[in-house]
């Protein structure tokens, strides 16, 4: 047979004897279970971790909340509370009955309450049995000697009823006393104001060039042309004028077609005058005449002069004599002294009134703006005539179809509304109630965006109503020139007043 060939072939390995694996495995195992208690071991000493939040909350709930406690009916706290309010009572009614004992120990017990619960709530913690059950006695052993005493819970009704109606009554004095207290300080002239008059009055006496002046614009043609736009307005401030004046020339577009007509009276005339011709107003007409020129305004004429002969008081009535004044023009715009103009009030002059004679923005939006605010309807003369719920409307900025007025005479159911009211029973006083009588059935609406007013008393008037206002009006008592003015609205009339003027600059502080 055929020997076969020889195999060159790699011996095979030798492998590693099945104990060795065995071995390796039990070290391997041995080392793992060794890590394994060694980090547990760390993880036992290792001091724990906090975090803030969590450390907050647990000091949260340690303390009490403790308008919880005096709400809670099973609380010391709210015992106390209720022991306290019954204890006040008996000491009002020891005090009318005279028992002042009594009513000093009840009064002892209510500090001490009181003191226990200020501590608790300063510290957050709940009253215990042991800080209350002192007071709850002794307070318990005073209600029960008062009640012996016979101040039984109707004694304690019928005496607390009695103090609720003072405590009424007291408040609506208050309200009365503090609306004339702030009337009394919107119409009294801040010092800044009346240095100001006298700067500018020294000024007429000093300069002859003024007084000239005055001669020459008294006769301009301008006073009486119908194409131009006439303003009128009736002041004795200075100040207040020149920023209606101001306002009003700044917005216009063609200022040098406004006309105004100041009328002020004798004490503030010759500042009032030489002001406006010392200053021009962007080539505006002004002219300024005292009341006291007015011959036709006597006691056989008015009833007003009759029952007040006081020309300053008549200032705030001469609206009611527009066309008498101003007896060549057929329209104005009546503007009061605390009003801004932020608009061309020109466009006011084109409103088609449709026969009436005023134009007004109605102010029935809010309920006391109606006439039985105003008027009294308890009298039949009122409530025969008119409507207790008609809606009230502003004036300050008004438009006047001076035809129209003359044509319905006006001025004589004004004359008429004031002898009715000679003895002040159809409204106390102020301009708006008769005014609300004289035009009844005469007034056209205007979009109330014309004329805002309350800057002088609301606190929150919308700021994009205001933006959007052709005039805002200061009405109210909180004038801008006081010192008591709404800080959020003063700037609305500072920005026209000039405080570089040099007598403005040695008169106020700004």
């Amino acid at each position: 047979m055929r020997r076969r060939a020889p195999e060159f072939r790699r011996p095979p390995r030798r492998r590693l004897s099945y104990w060795i694996w065995w071995l390796l495995g039990v070290f391997v195992l041995a080392g793992l279970v060794l890590f394994v208690v060694h980090h547990h071991h760390l993880e036992q000493f290792e001091p724990p971790i906090r975090d803030k939040d969590s450390a907050r909350e647990e000091v949260s709930r340690e303390r009490v909340n403790f308008t919880q406690e005096l709400l809670s009916s099973t609380s010391f706290a709210r015992q106390l509370a209720d022991q306290m309010t019954l204890a006040k009572a008996y000491v009002v009614i020891a005090k009318e009955h005279g028992n002042l004992v009594l009513a000093w120990e009840l009064s002892t017990q209510i500090r001490s309450c009181q003191k226990l619960l200020s501590q608790a709530a300063v510290r957050g913690k709940a009253i215990v049995l042991e800080e209350a059950h002192p007071i709850v006695t002794q307070l318990a052993r005073l209600i029960y000697k008062a009640q012996d005493s016979h101040y039984d819970i109707s004694t304690t009704i019928v005496t607390l009823k009695n103090h609720a109606l003072a405590l009424e009554e007291r408040a609506r004095a208050a309200i009365v006393q503090s609306a004339e207290f702030g009337r009394l300080a919107s119409e009294s002239m801040p010092k800044s104001l009346h240095c100001l008059n006298i700067k500018i009055a020294e000024e007429w006496f000093k300069n002859p060039s003024v007084r000239r002046l005055v001669e020459e614009r008294r006769n301009s043609p301008r006073l009486v042309d119908n194409n131009l736009y006439h303003f009128c307005v009736f002041s004795d401030n200075v100040l207040g004028t020149a920023v209606v004046v101001n306002s009003t020339v700044s917005n216009a577009d063609h200022p040098q077609q406004l006309v105004f007509h100041i009328v002020t009276d004798s004490i503030n005339y010759h500042a009032m005058t030489t002001w406006f011709l010392i200053n021009d107003y962007k080539g505006s007409t002004i002219e300024v005449r005292s009341v006291e020129e007015f011959s036709w305004l006597n006691a056989s004429y008015s009833p007003l002069v009759k029952q007040n002969p006081d020309f300053a008081s008549l200032l705030n009535h001469l609206r009611f004599y527009i066309p008498q004044i101003v007896p060549n023009l057929e329209k104005v715009v009546f503007l009061d002294d605390d009003v801004v103009v932020q608009k061309d009030l020109t466009a006011l002059f084109s409103i088609e009134l449709h026969g009436n004679v005023i134009g007004a923005v109605e102010t029935c939006l809010e309920a006391f703006h109606r006439f039985y605010k105003y008027l009294n309807f308890s009298d039949p003369l009122i409530s025969s005539k008119f409507d207790p719920q008609a809606c009230g409307w502003a004036f300050g900025m008004n438009i006047l179809d001076l035809i129209a007025w003359r044509k319905a005479d006006v001025t004589a159911k004004y004359h008429y509304w004031q002898e009715q009211n000679a003895d002040q029973m159809l409204w106390k006083s102020g301009t708006l109630p008769p005014g609300l009588l004289t035009f009844y059935g005469l007034v056209e609406p205007l979009d109330r965006r014309w004329h805002v007013l309350g800057l002088g008393y609301n606190f929150a008037i919308d700021d994009r109503l205001i933006e959007s206002a052709a005039a805002v009006h200061y009405s109210g008592n909180m004038k801008p020139w006081l010192k008591l003015a709404i800080t959020r609205y003063k700037h609305i009339w500072e920005q026209y007043v000039d405080f570089s003027h040099p007598f403005i600059k040695e008169c106020f502080i700004h």
